[in-house]
């Protein structure tokens, strides 16, 4: 059975942020991963982690401004600058907390850009946040979005992520393959993972339709589970949905089972 992690971005918003890791915790996850822990201070996050005996094992790089509807910075020509500050402070982060491996979003494809351009500046984004981090022994992921819930997400399928990933060529950087958003973009979860699998450094999921826990929609969850298994993936797997009960804990059931 896979190794997995809880989004705490996700789950158990029934609790405030710093409390959430000890909620995983009792829950039965070892390990935790969130979108973004920026307006916390990194010595607290490093203490709630500590003290509920979790591993973090992702997060992301700062993202532009989410609450005005960016969705990531890598390809925007222009905001390199601002993309650069975001690599060292995620870094600053993960060595506080211990993490291996910190997420880039692509962003959203403005108008008036060529996608060879968008991909140019992505390609030299990727290299830079790579080398960067390669020293602290952190990989970097890029991942790739639906654009059903996010219209104009410049990277939305994974081959694209997989072909832009191989154009920077560097050792520590990989794929971040969400079951999820290949689902809606691509299915044919099996045979991409199994063809991908050399390129990714990990994996999270949700049902479709409806973004929530195993069990809730259309994919096999069981089985590709097993799957992973068969495949020899070691890497974690992020439970990154959105929980259909009152709470987290309800809709645990495939955890449990």
């Amino acid at each position: 059975m896979p190794r997995f992690s809880a989004n705490l971005s996700m789950l158990f918003q029934e609790h405030p942020f710093l409390e959430r890791f000890a909620a995983a915790a009792r829950a039965g996850f070892c390990a935790v991963e969130f979108q973004f822990p920026y307006d916390w201070p990194a010595g607290d996050v490093a203490r709630a982690a500590r003290e509920a005996g979790v591993d973090v094992v992702l997060f992301n790089f700062p993202a532009g401004d989410w609450a005005g509807g960016e969705r990531g910075l890598g390809c925007l020509p222009g905001r390199e600058a601002e993309f650069r500050a975001g690599v060292a402070r995620a870094i600053d982060y993960a060595r506080a907390l211990g993490c291996p491996r910190i997420n880039c979003l692509a962003g959203l494809a403005p108008s008036g850009e060529t996608a060879e351009h968008l991909a140019e500046t992505l390609i030299d984004n990727l290299r830079h946040a790579a080398d960067a981090c390669a020293p602290h022994g952190i990989a970097v992921l890029l991942e790739a979005i639906n654009t059903r819930d996010v219209p104009g997400f410049f990277v939305d399928r994974s081959t694209r992520a997989a072909e832009l990933v191989a154009a920077a060529g560097r050792g520590n950087l990989f794929i971040q393959y969400d079951l999820y958003h290949a689902q809606v973009m691509e299915g044919d979860l099996a045979n991409t993972l199994a063809r991908l699998l050399p390129q990714i450094g990990h994996i999270q999921f949700a049902d479709n339709p409806g973004r929530g826990e195993p069990g809730s929609g259309e994919i096999n969850f069981p089985w590709l589970f097993a799957e992973l298994d068969r495949l020899g993936y070691t890497g974690w797997v992020g439970a990154e949905y959105r929980p259909r009960g009152a709470d987290t804990e309800s809709g645990l059931g495939w955890l449990r089972a």
